[in-house]
């Protein structure tokens, strides 16, 4: 039986409805159905992790330190991407977090695993933090397995009319960081002459942000382009039994990131009705996903675990 430690951070933090913590939450669910396995999620900051075999560090920002100085145990750190240093005009350290990002150079290359989500972020895993390649394990994600085709016409005329959604629409699910490119999306969806719906929480309120800070100086055109002409529409949070009906009402689906680690709602999107101008690319999307599931996941996780335990 391999005892594993998993920090709660994800799970607790402002990740809890992003990338992350999506990803922690549906990682722990599936290994816990492992019987070889006895996960449990503590706070790393208090918890004394020389009683596991394993502790396992679902995230990592370059520019914070939350990796042990003295490990205590055998360490696994999760790195989805390294897009603050893919972007640094506008993802600015400062000195504290320059000093930080030279500190974690020399922390992470003491994890005994670390464990990435596409082949593009392990090289950007190796080539920044300078790790040697052998330690880094690619683990894909999977979607939700609540996002499926929805067949009950009452039940997405229901979700339309309680968010007030056009008859066709793009859909965008994320974030509205730099490299989002949601300026360049909704400038494509005015050439294309269709609405488009944005669901995230962080679309919300960025009228009254300092738009001055690098971080946020992108967003100057996107509050440009939000009138109340219903050409730009933000939902905010949405929770997931709504998500998928409004992926099912959404006439194509838009990431039109400059740069991802993986971008797990293009598999959540996979789900969309077959109307016959997307025929063909619903049928390449169900075979694209069932390549993907949270148990094997797990099991490639596990798998990871096995070998620094052995």
């Amino acid at each position: 039986m391999i005892k594993v430690a998993i920090d709660t951070g994800p799970l607790t933090s402002g990740h809890s409805v992003r990338g992350i913590g999506v990803h922690t939450k549906f990682l722990v669910e599936y290994l816990e159905k492992i019987k070889e396995l006895e996960v449990e999620t503590v706070d790393f900051k208090t918890a004394d992790l020389s009683k596991y075999d394993i502790a396992h560090y679902p995230s990592f920002n370059p520019f914070f330190v939350n990796l042990p100085f003295k490990k205590k145990t055998k360490t696994v750190v999760t790195i989805h991407d390294l897009i603050y240093l893919i972007y640094p005009k506008h993802y600015p350290p400062g000195v504290k977090g320059e000093m930080k990002f030279i500190l974690n150079k020399f922390l992470i290359r003491n994890a005994d695993a670390i464990i990435t989500i596409s082949e593009t972020s392990k090289k950007d895993i190796v080539r920044f933090l300078g790790v040697d390649p052998e330690k880094v394990f690619i683990i894909y994600l999977a979607p939700n397995p609540i996002f499926k085709k929805i067949k009950d016409k009452s039940v997405l005329s229901k979700v339309a009319k309680k968010y007030g959604l056009p008859t066709d629409f793009v859909l965008y699910v994320g974030d509205v960081n730099y490299n989002k490119n949601i300026p360049g999306l909704i400038k494509a969806c005015e050439i294309a002459h269709l609405p488009l719906v944005i669901v995230g929480k962080h679309a919300l309120g960025i009228e009254e942000k300092d738009l001055s800070h690098p971080e946020l100086s992108h967003l100057r055109e996107v509050v440009k382009n939000i009138r109340d002409d219903g050409k730009v529409m933000r939902l905010g949070f949405v929770p997931d039994e709504d998500l998928v009906a409004i992926y099912n009402l959404a006439t194509v689906y838009c990431q039109p990131s400059f740069y991802e680690g993986f971008g797990l709602p293009i598999l959540e999107a996979f789900s969309f009705k077959d109307r016959e101008s997307q025929k063909k690319y619903s049928l390449k999307g169900k075979e694209i996903v069932s390549r993907f599931s949270w148990n094997k996941t797990a099991e490639e996780t596990f798998s990871v675990y096995k070998g620094l335990t052995k």
